[in-house]
C-alpha cells in the first residue's frame, strides 16, 4: 500500500501532533512533510499530498475536501502568536502589511477591519506600513517592540462569542477508514502528552512555551469552532469573491 503522504506547519504550535506521530507506528505509513501554513495548503490543492493541516481559509479553493479529525489549531480567546502589529490605534490604521506565510490569518484580519473595526486600509504585501499581521513562531516575544498588538483570536471571540480555528486536518480525497482512525489516535496522544513534549523543549525567557502549549492553543476541533469555521467562511464569501487568490 502506498504511503499516504501528509503535510504539517513547522512551527511549534504542531509539535504536539508531530509527537504523537513519532509515537505511534503510523509514522510507518505515512510519508511527512513539514511547511510553512501557504505551503502547506497549496500542497494539498495541488495534490502534492493527501492530507494537510491546512489553514481554514484554503478550504475554498479545494474542489473536494473532508475534514478528517478530532483535533485543529484552535483558540478560545488569545493565542498569542497570531498578531496585527500596530504603530497606531487600530481605528488610525491606514496601512496594513500582510503576512506572506498566512492565508486564514489575513482573511480573518481583513474580516475583523471591515465588519467589526469599521476600517479599510490600503492592504500591502511588501514594504512599510502602520500595521502588520504576523503569525506563528516569529510572534514570539514580539509585543513589547510595537505600541499595540491586537490578538486576532481575542478579537474574534470579543466580535463573535465563538472560538476560532486557524487549520484544521483536511484530506483531499476519501481516506482508508482504518488509517484515518490511527492518524487520529496519534494526534490524540500528542495531545495528552503535552507536558512529556514540553520537557524535551528548550525554554525561552521572552516567551512562556508551557502556558501556550497548554492554555493557549486549544486543540480540540469541537462543534463551537466548527460553527466558528462555518461563520468565517460565510464572511470570507461575502467580503471577496476570491479571499485567497493574491494572499
Amino acid at each position: 500500500m502506498e504511503k499516504l503522504r501528509v503535510s504539517a506547519v513547522s512551527y511549534t504550535n504542531t509539535k504536539p501532533f508531530l509527537y504523537g506521530i513519532e509515537h505511534s507506528n503510523v509514522l510507518d505509513k505515512i510519508e511527512l512533510s513539514l511547511d510553512i501554513p501557504a505551503d502547506c495548503a497549496q500542497k494539498l490543492i495541488d495534490d502534492k499530498v493527501d492530507v494537510g493541516l491546512i489553514p481554514v481559509a484554503a478550504l475554498l479553493r479545494l474542489p473536494y475536501y473532508e475534514i478528517i479529525g478530532d483535533f485543529c489549531i484552535g483558540a478560545t480567546g488569545a493565542v498569542n502568536s497570531v498578531f496585527i502589529f500596530s504603530d497606531v490605534p487600530v481605528e488610525e490604521i491606514t496601512t496594513i502589511r500582510l503576512d506572506p506565510q498566512s492565508r486564514t490569518s489575513n482573511n480573518l484580519a481583513r474580516i475583523l477591519m471591515k465588519k467589526y473595526w469599521k476600517i479599510d486600509p490600503i492592504i500591502l504585501h511588501e514594504g512599510e506600513a502602520d500595521a502588520q499581521v504576523l503569525i506563528g513562531d516569529r510572534t514570539f516575544g514580539r509585543k513589547q517592540d510595537f505600541n499595540y498588538a491586537y490578538d486576532l483570536a481575542e478579537e474574534w471571540m470579543n466580535f463573535t462569542g465563538l472560538p476560532f480555528a486557524f487549520a484544521v486536518w483536511a484530506a483531499n480525497k476519501p481516506i482508508n477508514e482504518q488509517l484515518k482512525a490511527e492518524l487520529n489516535r496519534a494526534l490524540a496522544y500528542g495531545i495528552a502528552h503535552r507536558k512529556e513534549l514540553l520537557k524535551t523543549m528548550e525554554k525561552r525567557v521572552d516567551f512562556d512555551l508551557d502556558d501556550y502549549l497548554l492554555h493557549k492553543i486549544d486543540y480540540v476541533f469541537d462543534d463551537k469552532k466548527h460553527q466558528a469555521l462555518n461563520l468565517y467562511l460565510e464572511y470570507l464569501k461575502e467580503i471577496d469573491h476570491s479571499p485567497v487568490s493574491a494572499i
